[in-house]
């Protein structure tokens, strides 16, 4: 297999945790050909969606901060078209700004070329992660999406304690919890909205947050046995590891199955390969796509090869 990986760049990896970095180190295990390149290094040339790609040799992490673990195999990175490799991974961490836009859409004209991307870039597109779950409202909390600080004033009344959120961050970034008492709602509708020039989520407070917000990874259709937990820290309301929340792998409760593998089918069938819900309680929040975060926690703490799991999935559905 040659795979190519369009990701950020890998000296910035955070070996210890990173489910990218676990992804390569299962398919160098395999004996797979690896290349990496930035989403700003893909280009159309003579109507070919074609990549400055570097061919890389993993070497392995010696310790949590080593940044090299990889090692180039040539200095001078090479023009390939997409449709060359045996499978396109985008891994690239939003936010799902214009240029993220643009390379979905180089992604989707790769895909009629005849390369395999996962996951796709019209699955990109089309499951913005806040407003994918509008999809599946039997399995979601009060939800609100407007860009009228107005509207989201009338909704907190109704429902006293609610988080808002914008609609392209990620690791919690921009996430309030606002009740009635709270002295600086205006402030912090005008700094989210941006004076109703920039639309948002709102949701009715989940308690159950205490407990975590649980990651659920969906892989080639099928629904991984363990979700991640990630638990606030005390006086944190975002469970995000990346906002200091502790993950805690946990088997899925009834509902996170039934969760699960209803949206499973749906998402195999839009060619996303990979996806990471996220539940807190019994209500579906979010559904991740871009770049779903979450192996490596699942694999130290409850011997369940993930990557394995992953790096099937690519091989199968690279053949079809």
């Amino acid at each position: 297999m040659k795979v190519l990986f369009i990701a950020d760049p890998m000296a910035s990896f955070k070996t210890y945790k990173d489910t990218t970095y676990a992804m390569m180190r299962e398919m160098a295990k395999r004996g797979w050909q690896l290349f990496h390149t930035l989403s700003g290094e893909l280009s159309v040339r003579e109507g070919w969606v074609v990549a400055q790609a570097a061919a890389f040799e993993f070497v392995g992490a010696k310790n949590d901060d080593d940044h090299e673990w990889f090692k180039f195999k040539t200095e001078a990175k090479v023009q390939t078209a997409l449709k060359d490799f045996d499978a396109v991974i985008m891994r690239t961490d939003p936010p799902f700004d214009m240029q993220y836009l643009y390379a979905t859409q180089f992604l989707t004209l790769a895909q009629q070329q005849g390369a395999k991307v996962f996951n796709s870039g019209q699955a990109m597109r089309d499951f913005n992660e806040k407003l994918a779950i509008l999809n599946f409202s039997q399995f979601t909390a009060p939800t609100l999406v407007t860009t009228r600080s107005a509207d989201v004033r009338a909704f907190l009344k109704e429902h006293g304690d609610i988080i808002i959120k914008p609609l392209d961050g990620m690791g919690g970034m921009g996430i309030f919890r606002l009740t009635e008492s709270d002295p600086n709602i205006g402030s912090i509708l005008e700094t989210l909205m941006q004076l109703d020039s920039r639309t948002i989520m709102a949701q009715r407070y989940i308690p159950e947050i205490v407990h975590g917000d649980k990651r659920i990874l969906i892989i080639g259709g099928e629904v991984v046995p363990y979700a991640l937990a990630r638990i606030p820290q005390k006086g944190e309301t975002r469970g995000n590891l990346a906002a200091g929340g502790r993950g805690v792998a946990q088997e899925l409760s009834e509902r996170d199955r039934e969760i699960a593998e209803t949206l499973a089918p749906e998402l195999k069938r839009r060619g996303i390969l990979l996806a990471g819900l996220d539940v807190i309680g019994s209500n579906l929040t979010e559904v991740n796509v871009t770049s779903p975060t979450g192996f490596q926690e699942i694999m130290k703490q409850k011997d369940f090869d993930v990557a394995a799991m992953f790096a099937d999935a690519v091989a199968s559905w690279a053949k079809q």
